[in-house]
């Protein structure tokens, strides 16, 4: 028996799980943990081993333990990183130093959003105000950057670190750099100051842009009150209820929940002049090219050019796409025919629908929750010789009794790492999916062993019921696959350094790994593995697949210049102030860059949480999928499934992180199928030129619009 086997055995869920009836045949261990409801412990004797098997984290209070704790190892590191003579061991020290900081900043950033106990969310935002603030004087420590700047002036020392080793040191004096470390003292304990001010800033911001917006009840008509949230004599609007098939509703939800609140607009206005405030004082024109030095981008002038170049391909076909919205919004309401800004995305599923009858109810009685994983299960045991296996998490280890806990395991290397999944919806949790780093993988050279990778996956499905498994929507299952693309990427990261592990690497490049796996999930090669009905078993038909991946193109253009629309927006918000308003940038921006009309007493931008986590970058989704369609393009869309192309990516482009240039590992990955002749060097710049993101996104981003446009079913997840 297989190694791989005998984990199987012993962690096979069996007691802990109720399943739910399935009349064709028995769910895998993985299926099984995903469509059943957990079953409550019954050992009220189990000693609680802390969030993430943390012990100190067993109640709210542990985290200023935890925190003490690192700040104690944080203190010895800085000493020896001072004290040490140059060399790798410095390198060592530094990735240590940040990790020990790492392991308690990433679990509270989780936390303080996730834990149902608000008790819990107040102490890990403290946490994480506590951690973040010493980060930023180590990052303006003159004797610690001098200790690292030795290492990297001396050329004979130089010359004797491997790669990755020279690639993190330079990370690291980056960090220094923009921190403001070659100012003098004054004015870096004003840079400090600067990143503490931010902290608060985009922590009120980020909740902000979640609340509600509260109306009379009065104010709206009666039959509308039973869509919204209820408190006292008002009616909290908390989405924009964007695929109702009601106008009215929808225009209400707009105007309400987009409606402009003061205090939060003066938080935005602020948050930006402190963003460019500290990026003037360390040396940059503007925030937007102190965010963009280290990407594959380079800088806001390349991802302009690039957002240009995508609205002039695109205009005639969005130019279309409206006209076709209009056509059905008379068709539907010949009394208010205007397209407005709250219509386009119900609209647009509207012709989808109309023209290949897809609606998501014919499809979610395949897609089960369990099932879809038995297919990420399959997937990657195919391409990477890679299986997810259910665990029981131990008493306390867990923040929710619905959360599910993988072992990834490789069939010759063994356990990579875990992933928890928060999947269901739960009372005050985000609805947003994401992907969030717990801790990173590094080798640790003090224990003789690798530090496994932890990462959370945090969606919002429904639950199971007593007759069936939670199923999805194509959407949905194209959402699970995309995060399941960053969590796989943190397993394959192998790297030796955590500042570089997985997703610590640039924004822009991130996405590639979660984009490429959208393309997966809409093949029917792969779907055919799993997709099947939950009752009779019977396999999704080939027609279905086939007419899910022809709506795509439909209103395609469209749905993709809403998103240059954000993108052009985060980059004028980051570049040069001007003399006018957040919402008259907005205003101007929607009318060159969108063509809806912008509704009079909205804000939009006071919504858009992106401007926190991807301040300067939110371009990155457009140009991620440009290079993600490359990949698929030349290494998989012949055979999804393929062993050889698997490794070779994994080996190429995941296996390293951050730890190598985006753009050389995509090069690598694509040579021998992408021609990269002499003669066209002049196109593209060398590797280390800003103009290098040209070489493959602009290639694909013609080629794609031209020969086969395709856009995914919401805002935020779009296919070129």
């Amino acid at each position: 028996m297989s190694a791989c086997k005998r984990l199987v055995c012993l962690i096979k869920p069996r007691s802990l799980w109720a399943p739910t009836r399935r009349n064709v045949s028995t769910w895998s261990p993985v299926g099984t943990a995903f469509n059943a409801r957990p079953l409550k412990r019954q050992d009220f004797f189990e000693k609680t081993v802390g969030l993430f098997g943390v012990p100190e984290l067993s109640s709210p209070a542990g985290f200023q333990v935890a925190a003490q704790t690192a700040l104690r190892k944080t203190e010895s590191l800085v000493e020896r990183a001072c004290s040490s003579p140059a060399g790798v061991g410095t390198v060592e020290c530094f990735d240590q130093l940040s990790d020990e900081l790492c392991k308690v900043a990433d679990l509270a950033d989780f936390i303080k959003v996730a834990h149902p106990d608000p008790e819990y969310r107040e102490a890990a935002e403290k946490t994480c105000v506590e951690i973040g603030t010493v980060v930023e004087k180590l990052n303006t420590n003159v004797e610690l950057c001098q200790s690292l700047k030795k290492l990297l002036d001396d050329p004979k020392t130089l010359a004797q670190l491997d790669p990755d080793t020279r690639r993190v040191a330079e990370l690291f004096m980056f960090d220094f750099e923009i921190s403001g470390i070659h100012l003098d003292e004054k004015l870096r304990k004003e840079a400090v100051g600067l990143h503490v001010k931010l902290l608060d800033l985009n922590n009120e911001f980020l909740i902000g842009s979640h609340t509600p917006n509260r109306i009379a009840k009065s104010a709206i008509p009666q039959h509308l009150h039973m869509h919204f949230g209820s408190e006292g004599s008002f009616i909290q609007v908390g989405g924009l209820h964007a695929d109702s098939p009601d106008d009215l509703l929808r225009e209400i939800a707009y105007r309400v929940y987009l409606y402009p609140n003061a205090d939060l607009m003066d938080c935005l206005e602020e948050l930006l002049k402190c963003r460019y405030k500290l990026a003037k004082l360390v040396g940059y024109k503007s925030y937007g090219h102190r965010a963009l030095k280290g990407t594959m981008a380079k800088s806001p002038e390349t991802v302009m050019s690039f957002l240009q170049l995508l609205t002039d391909k695109l205009s005639d076909r969005t130019k279309k796409d409206f006209q076709m919205m209009r056509d059905m919004k008379k068709k539907l309401n010949p009394r208010n025919p205007e397209l407005m800004a709250w219509d386009h995305p119900f609209l647009s599923g509207v012709l989808r629908a109309e023209r290949f009858n897809i609606e998501p109810s014919l499809y979610s009685p395949y897609l089960s929750l369990g099932g879809c994983m038995e297919g990420l299960n399959s997937l990657f045991s195919q391409l990477y010789g890679v299986s997810l296996m259910s665990e029981h998490p131990s008493a306390g280890e867990v923040w929710s009794e619905d959360v599910r806990k993988l072992a990834v395991v490789h069939e010759t290397e063994g356990l990579l790492g875990h992933i928890y999944c928060d999947f269901f919806q739960r009372s005050d949790k985000p609805h947003q999916d994401c992907h969030f780093t717990i801790r990173g993988g590094r080798w640790c050279k003090e224990a003789g062993r690798y530090q496994l990778p932890v990462v959370v996956l945090m969606l919002s499905l429904p639950h199971p019921t007593k007759s069936a498994p939670t199923l999805l929507t194509p959407g949905m299952m194209e959402n699970l696959f995309h995060e399941m693309g960053h969590a796989m990427h943190s397993m394959l990261g192998r790297t030796r350094y955590q500042h570089v592990t997985g997703t610590r690497c640039a924004t822009d490049f991130a996405e590639v790994p979660s984009i490429l796996m959208e393309y997966f999930a809409t093949d029917y090669r792969v779907l055919s593995q799993f997709a099947r009905h939950y009752q009779t078993g019977q396999p999704l038909p080939e027609t279905m697949v086939t007419r899910l991946s022809e709506s795509k193109k439909v209103c395609g253009a469209a749905d993709t210049q809403l998103q240059i629309f954000y993108a052009v927006l985060d980059q004028i918000y980051h570049g040069k102030p001007q003399n006018r308003s957040t919402t008259e940038i907005l205003k101007d921006m929607q009318q060159k860059f969108y063509g809806l009309p912008y509704t009079p007493n909205t804000a939009w931008q006071l919504r858009f949480s992106h401007l926190i986590g991807y301040g300067a970058k939110y371009y990155s989704y457009l140009m991620s999928r440009a290079v993600a369609s490359m990949v698929w393009k030349q290494c998989f869309i012949q055979d999804p499934l393929n062993r050889d192309m698997g490794e070779r990516y994994r080996r190429e482009m995941l296996a390293h992180g951050g730890a190598k240039e985006p753009m050389l590992m995509v090069e690598v990955c694509l040579s021998g199928f992408v021609d990269f002749t002499p003669e066209l060097s002049h196109l593209w710049g060398p590797p280390s030129s800003p103009t290098v993101f040209i070489k493959y996104p602009m290639g694909a981003v013609e080629d794609f619009l031209q020969k086969n446009l395709q856009i995914g079913h919401n805002t935020d997840m779009f296919w070129l």
